[in-house]
């Protein structure tokens, strides 16, 4: 979750919260019981009561994101994520972040592709102070000219950083290289073009037509009983406008491989991202291509990518391919870093084994092994408060049901050699989109169907 810059001031104050965020749930917590909470204004919620610690923690997500950015600015749903907390009601920048402060709350926004978010967190006995200040951030917002420049100008050197950054010039590159001119290809963030023409206007715009009841999912785990919860999202999201007025995205295929682009930039380690066009979310295939990504990208040492790619040939510290999914497409994305003389071997070392499980699949001993790493990782992914409620909050978005976490392994053990190399070949079978980043030239002789190199902001 993305704080302003700002927070940075109230360290002190926040570690009181975090604090408490990082002491481990109960083994249980996970499995508790989910409730699906209807406040007596219908705002709707899934809320598990835990007191295991005097914390509560909310996620919460309005239909929308960076997609509704206006197509010659991007940038800024960003922007108005950076300045819902930097003033409003009746209190000004520095009071409002003084309250935060003072009680220890944990409050901020972010933009994804697709949904607008925003985090609350705080200590039981001061939630009715958060629930208010994030019910006036929300509503009446100042958007003060003032803060407007003064973020904008923190965003600009952001931006400006990121020119000289490998990564992020190669994060860039493959989002166009997936999906040109639709709304997924542009950047969240803005550009250095883009950001310098956001007007006060352009901001109230985007609130006035994201930020709804109608699409408003909702997320809470903590010390709170529903009665009292009912009556703090009635008050914090009940004037809230009744329907959200969105301009439809969309749905996107990524671009067909092989793709390729080179960046020169003079930098000391030389940094490959590759893509392919992924599964939904909905999608029947898309646990087994769950699974199987974990056999070639997947966290742990395990994995085919991690083996060949560092243990096996020395070529970078870390590898990993991950299936990234959004409302409207899907992706399946990896990165990695290394010499610039061993670029062009480490790129050859990562196709070639693409290429080989797209052919094959995995073995049965290697599904095995993923699904054991999956099932056994679940816990440890949802031990605190804070990560139950991010994950109740994206169940929601990808629609799946209120007891998913207790079906979720069956899932797993569902998926059979046979769909995991069904997934393989569908995720694999076409070769990658790949962007190279770095002074290695010789890591880029092109394929067939690649684009020409192109230069560095």
């Amino acid at each position: 979750m993305k704080k302003h810059p700002s927070l940075a001031r109230h360290i002190a104050a926040i570690a009181i919260l975090l604090t408490a965020a990082l002491l481990p749930a109960t083994p249980s917590q996970a499995a508790a019981k989910i409730q699906h909470l209807i406040s007596p204004g219908g705002i709707e919620a899934w809320f598990v009561q835990d007191a295991t610690v005097p914390l509560i923690a909310m996620e919460y997500a309005f239909a929308g994101g960076a997609s509704q950015d206006p197509a010659d600015k991007p940038g800024v749903g960003n922007l108005v994520a950076d300045l819902l907390d930097e003033g409003s009601g009746d209190l000004d920048s520095k009071t409002y972040h003084e309250r935060l402060e003072r009680r220890a709350i944990d409050l901020g926004f972010s933009v994804s592709r697709d949904t607008f978010r925003g985090s609350l967190r705080m200590l039981r006995d001061n939630k009715e102070e958060a629930f208010e200040l994030l019910r006036t951030a929300l509503t009446s917002p100042h958007f003060d000219k003032d803060d407007l420049e003064r973020v904008r100008s923190q965003i600009m050197s952001d931006l400006r950083r990121e020119t000289s950054s490998p990564s992020s010039l190669a994060g860039r590159k493959l989002l166009e290289l997936a999906f040109g001119s639709h709304p997924y290809g542009h950047q969240a963030s803005g550009t250095l073009d883009s950001v310098p023409s956001v007007t006060v206007d352009d901001l109230k715009a985007y609130k006035s037509r994201v930020i709804a009841r109608d699409t408003l999912k909702i997320a809470v785990v903590g010390d709170i009983d529903p009665g009292t919860l009912g009556k703090l999202l009635d008050l914090t999201f009940g004037g809230l406008p009744a329907k959200a007025d969105l301009v439809p995205v969309p749905d996107i295929i990524a671009a067909k491989p092989p793709q390729r682009a080179y960046i020169p930039l003079d930098v000391p380690q030389t940094v490959i991202s590759f893509a392919s066009p992924g599964i939904m979310r909905n999608d029947s295939d898309f646990m087994a291509a769950y699974v199987v990504n974990q056999v070639l990208g997947g966290s742990g040492p395990s994995s085919r990518l991690y083996h060949e790619v560092r243990e096996k040939r020395g070529l970078a510290y870390s590898v990993y391919g991950a299936l990234s999914w959004m409302q409207h497409s899907a992706l399946f994305i990896g990165n990695t870093g290394t010499r610039a003389d061993r670029a062009g071997e480490t790129l050859r070392a990562i196709e070639q084994q693409v290429r080989r499980i797209a052919d094959e699949g995995p073995t049965q001993e290697e599904l095995d092994e993923a699904k054991s790493y999956l099932k056994g990782s679940q816990m440890l992914q949802l031990d605190t408060s804070a990560k139950l409620a991010q994950a109740l909050l994206q169940y929601q978005l990808d629609r799946m049901p209120i007891d998913y976490i207790e079906k979720r392994n069956a899932m797993i053990d569902a998926v059979t050699l046979d769909d995991a190399k069904k997934a393989a070949r569908r995720l694999w079978g076409q070769d990658l989109l790949t962007v190279v980043v770095g002074r290695a030239p010789q890591a880029v002789a092109q394929p067939a169907a690649a684009t020409a190199p192109v230069k560095a902001d």
